[in-house]
């Protein structure tokens, strides 16, 4: 149930870093740590899955990490059913349109329902993309135009790494760099 936030050094994803005013770009939920490392479920592309934390850590830039926590911990039965709603949502294709109502998924909404059906918790703040880009003013809106064909889908409702990162509430296990 933890919730562990990279950055991935690709331009697209240092775009949404930037577009979100944070450092973070990737987010995953630790699902077993039963082995010899923790084991971190994620919606990367080009389907959702589970790797290890090592791995799931080297792709971060610069090694960058952060590690929070629910404020409440997490009864067995909680973490049972967090497990059971990653695999309902293990091999769905990437949606590089970021849109928090398609079929498709992507790393914060991933985060986002895993929580809320595994452990009732919210994180996250669902935000249509002309909040998201009127709260960052130095944001290169020429970059999202272009990534959407010329037109920014304005009412598409997201949430971002950077969001689950602010949820109220949650707790600082780590927050650095990775050895």
């Amino acid at each position: 149930g933890d919730i562990v936030f990279t950055r991935i050094g690709a331009y697209p994803f240092r775009k949404v870093a930037e577009a979100t005013g944070s450092w973070t770009n990737h987010v995953g939920i630790v699902l077993d740590v039963s082995g010899n490392e923790p084991l971190i479920g994620e919606s990367r592309f080009p389907f959702s899955g589970s790797t290890t934390l090592s791995r799931f850590v080297a792709r971060s830039a610069g090694g960058r990490v952060a590690v929070m926590r629910l404020p409440t911990p997490l009864t067995r039965a909680q973490q049972i059913a967090i497990v059971a709603a990653a695999a309902q949502r293990e091999r769905v294709f990437y949606d590089t349109g970021f849109d928090a109502h398609s079929r498709r998924q992507f790393c914060s909404r991933y985060v986002r329902e895993v929580l809320q059906q595994g452990a009732g918790a919210d994180v996250g703040r669902i935000e249509t993309f002309r909040q998201l880009l009127a709260n960052a003013p130095t944001a290169d809106v020429g970059f999202w135009r272009a990534w959407y064909f010329g037109n920014i889908p304005w009412q598409r409702e997201t949430v971002t790494p950077a969001s689950v990162l602010h949820t109220p509430g949650l707790q600082a296990v780590f927050d650095g760099v990775a050895i």
